[in-house]
């Protein structure tokens, strides 16, 4: 999927610490840096702590349902002989019951901590309502999901973790294409710049002076409402063909010059320039091959090879297997794709500095990324590791001095 969101609130650190001095101008007091640094170990415990619950929510289900002799299993049967509608309230246990555990957590990460540091601006009644949206989205996709892959399982028998494979990756260009449209609006306000007239007009020719001569085209210019929920300023390129947009967040737009706003967008053009999406797309395609690949070993060794699997009457009970494999894999696997991501993002700011020539730019506007999202530009090494595609701004800014 395309970079749905190059989100520069991530900046964060793997490397020696870079001095920002106590000149608010050109980066944070010590003040702001210890502040920064609060919240990043705050975070970074929330993040682990967070990981470990999902952990255990998944192996618990396992243990608890997927086996024949489980009393939910048993009491599926009585609800109905359709082996879809048993997998629909399996799939429902297992998305609410995650949401309701992880709501404590969620709370506390998303609300309350921003909330301390003066992050945030929502009320308890706004952020409630914003994760009920997203557990809407979540429950919509995830049953299509996952009645597809059982649909896929019960009809190609021996063959369905190659097509399953196949459709996921082909999914995930789909999203690509339909984030901008669909699923963002849902969340967000999003306006359309003028394009002919003041900050919209300034913003089009900088950004079409840019993309001269790279062959990346976009549909227009957009505004996302951030300003009334956080103080964080966030900018991305996102969608894929005809739905390619630039989304600037209005907090972003109202603290940052042209020019910094300029080596933002660059930066974004220098992920397509360097070919990033059609790589990340096929980073994509291995991991879902090799995902489903070791879910259709591991049902083997959970089922049993006893008179051989029988691909046509998977039973429903085995989907917290599934989950908990690909949650497995994808933990493992997430510290090296985290590290290829930071790979392109050096290769994107290079460009970004080589394409506007403005060094100063690109230094003022990362230092105020840092104050204005209260981001620790060193932050600890296992969160950058475990948990960040972006380098540390730290780094970033001193390749730039460099």
């Amino acid at each position: 999927m395309e970079e749905c969101s190059d989100d520069l609130l991530e900046q964060q650190e793997i490397g020696q610490s870079v001095d920002f001095g106590s000149d608010t101008s050109s980066g944070m007091t010590s003040a702001q840096l210890e502040e920064a640094r609060a919240i990043g170990r705050r975070e970074l415990a929330a993040s682990l702590l967070g990981r470990g619950i999902d952990l255990a929510y998944l192996v618990f289900c396992v243990l608890w349902i997927a086996h024949p002799d489980s009393w939910y299993v048993r009491w599926l049967e009585t609800v109905s002989p359709s082996a879809s509608i048993q997998l629909i309230f399996v799939a429902l246990l297992l998305l609410v019951g995650n949401f309701l555990v992880a709501l404590p957590l969620s709370f506390y990460a998303g609300h309350l901590l921003q909330h301390q540091y003066n992050l945030s601006k929502q009320t308890f009644g706004q952020w409630l309502w914003r994760k009920v949206k997203s557990l809407f989205v979540e429950l919509v996709f995830g049953l299509v999901l996952v009645l597809a892959l059982y649909w896929i399982i019960w009809m190609t028998h021996g063959w369905w973790w190659l097509v399953a494979a196949l459709g996921f990756f082909l999914l995930s260009i789909v999203l690509g294409q339909l984030a901008p449209v669909l699923i963002l609006p849902f969340f967000y306000k999003v306006d359309r710049l003028d394009e002919a007239e003041g900050q919209g007009a300034n913003l089009n020719q900088i950004f079409r002076g840019l993309t001269s001569g790279t062959g990346l085209s976009v549909e227009g210019v957009y505004r996302m409402e951030l300003s009334a929920e956080t103080a964080k300023a966030n900018a991305m390129l996102t969608g894929l063909g005809k739905t390619r947009r630039v989304i600037l967040a209005d907090t972003l737009l109202e603290h940052f010059s042209l020019d910094e706003i300029a080596v933002i967008f660059a930066h974004e053009v220098g992920h397509h320039v360097h070919r990033h999406i059609l790589k990340m797309i096929l980073f994509g395609g291995a991991y879902s091959f090799v995902a489903f690949f070791l879910c259709d070993l591991v049902l083997r060794v959970w089922i049993g090879e006893a008179g051989g699997l029988d691909y046509a009457n998977l039973p429903v009970y085995v989907l917290p297997v599934l989950l908990l494999t690909i949650h497995l894999l994808s933990t493992c696997l997430e510290p090296l794709l985290n590290s290829i991501s930071r790979h392109f993002e050096r290769q994107a700011d290079r460009f970004a500095l080589e394409s506007t020539n403005d060094r100063e730019a690109y230094l003022s506007a990362f230092a105020k990324l840092a104050r204005q999202n209260k981001d620790d530009p060193n932050p600890h090494r296992l969160k950058v590791i475990l948990f960040h595609s972006h380098p540390p701004i730290a780094e970033r800014m001193a390749m730039a001095e460099g």
